[in-house]
C-alpha cells in the first residue's frame, strides 16, 4: 500500500466526491478498561467536555473543507463509552455533520451506551440530541459473569437500562458475549432465550476472543482460565444461529442478528466496502480517491491528549494518509463482505472497484472450498460462505485472498 504523504502532518486532499459516506465519531474514554477490550479506550480522572466538543467539531470541519460535497449516510458514536458524552456535545456534533454533509432524508444515528443507572438517565436526552438508534453493552445476564468480564453494572441494572432504552427508542440493539470459560451449551441456551424474550430488533452476539495486549491475554497465557474447546465453541455458534433464526432475528453478519430491515446500516457500509470517515482518536476511514475504485485510507492519532493537541494546533488529528489502489481496496471489500450472510454481490463489487474477480481471488482455493461446501459461488453474480463455512471465516479468508 503506497504512502501518499510522508510529511509529519498529512492532510486530506481536496475532492469533488459528491456521494455518501458513513460517519464514525470516536469517544475514547471509559470509567474502567474491560479486561477483554483491545479498542482505543482510556480511563481519565477528568475530561473537558468543552474542549472535546470543540475539537470534534474542528475535525469535522477540516475534513468537510476537503470533501465539501459528501453526504452523510449514517452517524455512529463509538468508543470507549459514548454514553459518557454530554448530550449537548452529541447534539452539537450531529448538527455540524448535518450542516456540512447534509444527508438525503432521515439517516440512522447510533450511539453505543453502557447500562449503568447514571448513563441510562441520559438516554432521553440523547434522543432529544438526535440519536435514533441505541446499542447497549449488556454483555451478560449473569452477575458473576459480569464481574469476570470487568463490567461495572449488574444484570438488574442492565435490564432496567434496556427498558429505558426501549421506552425512548424505536431501534434498540444490545450486545452479549458467549463462549466464555466453563459455559455449557445449556447455559447459553437459557441466557440467549431470555435475551430474545426482551423483543429488541437487533442483537450483537460475540464469542469471547483473547486479544493480544489485553488483561485477559496475560491471564490466559498464565492459565488463569480456559475457553471452551473447539467442539463446544462450534456447538455454541450453531445454537446461536438456530435460536435467533427461530425468534425472527437471523444472522445477517457473522455476529449480528436482526429482524428484517433492522440491520445496522452504518456497519453494513463497512462490510459492503462503502466510503466511511473516522473522526476522533484512533478512528480510521476510507474516502474515494481521484481514480475509480481507489481510496484514501486515513487514521487519526490514537492517544487522546495527543489527538486533542494536534487538532488545537493544526486543525486536524490526522496521523497517516495512504492511497489504496482499486485492487487492494477490492480485496479489502471481499474480506469484509464475506462476513455477511448474503456474501458479496459481484456485479455491485465490480462497479465499485472496476476489478476482475479472478485478479483478487485465488481461483484454485475457491474451487476447492466450493467442492467442500464451504462457499457458494455463482460466476459473475455472488460469493458467500455456507453455513458450514461461516464458523471457519478467518481460515477461509486466508485461503481466498492472498
Amino acid at each position: 500500500m503506497p504512502v501518499l504523504q510522508t510529511t509529519k502532518h498529512p492532510t486530506l486532499p481536496a475532492s469533488t466526491y459528491a456521494g455518501s459516506a458513513a460517519i464514525y465519531v470516536h469517544w475514547p474514554f471509559c470509567l474502567k478498561k474491560c479486561p477483554y477490550c483491545d479498542f482505543n479506550s482510556h480511563v481519565r480522572d477528568t475530561v473537558s467536555h468543552t474542549d472535546w466538543c470543540s475539537a470534534l467539531i474542528n475535525e469535522i470541519n477540516n475534513t468537510a473543507n476537503n470533501f465539501p460535497n459528501l453526504k452523510a449516510k449514517s452517524i455512529f458514536f463509538g468508543g470507549g463509552t459514548p454514553s459518557l458524552m454530554e448530550p449537548e456535545t452529541v447534539a452539537e456534533v450531529i448538527n455540524i455533520i448535518r450542516k456540512r454533509w447534509a444527508p438525503e432524508g432521515d439517516i440512522e444515528i447510533t450511539l453505543e451506551a453502557n447500562p449503568s443507572s447514571v448513563e441510562a438517565g441520559r438516554f432521553r436526552a440523547y434522543k432529544a440530541a438526535g440519536i435514533n438508534r441505541l446499542s447497549v453493552g449488556i454483555q451478560s445476564l449473569d452477575d458473576n459473569v459480569l464481574t469476570f468480564l470487568g463490567r461495572l453494572h449488574s444484570a438488574d441494572e442492565a435490564l432496567k437500562a434496556l427498558k429505558v432504552a426501549q421506552d425512548n427508542f424505536e431501534r434498540v440493539s444490545f450486545d452479549l458475549i458467549y463462549a466464555r470459560p466453563q459455559q455449557s451449551v445449556a447455559d447459553w441456551s437459557n441466557e440467549l432465550k431470555e435475551a430474545l424474550s426482551f423483543g429488541t430488533n437487533h442483537l450483537s452476539l460475540y464469542q469471547l476472543t483473547i486479544e493480544e495486549g489485553t488483561a485477559f491475554y496475560h491471564q490466559f497465557k498464565r492459565g488463569k482460565f480456559k475457553l471452551p474447546d473447539e467442539n463446544t465453541a462450534a456447538a455454541l455458534f450453531e445454537l446461536t444461529q438456530e435460536l435467533t433464526s427461530k425468534a425472527g432475528l437471523p444472522a445477517y453478519e457473522i455476529s449480528n442478528h436482526a429482524k428484517p430491515d433492522e440491520e445496522s446500516l452504518h456497519n453494513l457500509a463497512y462490510w459492503q466496502g462503502d466510503p466511511y470517515i473516522g473522526i476522533g482518536p484512533g478512528a480510521h476511514g476510507r474516502l474515494p480517491g481521484s481514480k475509480h475504485g481507489e481510496a484514501f485510507a486515513h487514521a487519526q492519532i490514537k492517544r487522546p491528549e495527543d489527538w486533542l493537541k494536534a487538532v488545537v494546533s493544526r486543525g486536524t488529528g490526522l496521523e497517516t494518509l495512504e492511497l489504496i489502489n482499486n485492487e487492494d481496496r477490492a480485496a479489502e471489500a471481499i474480506l469484509t463482505g464475506l462476513r455477511l450472510k448474503a456474501g458479496i454481490n459481484i456485479e455491485s463489487w465490480h462497479q465499485k472497484f472496476g476489478c476482475n474477480f479472478e485478479d483478487v481471488i485465488d481461483l484454485n482455493a475457491l474451487a476447492s472450498l466450493q467442492q467442500s461446501d464451504h462457499v457458494k459461488f455463482s460466476t459473475g453474480k455472488s460469493l458467500a460462505l455456507t453455513d458450514k463455512g461461516l464458523p471457519l471465516l478467518n481460515f477461509i479468508l486466508g485461503k481466498l485472498v492472498a
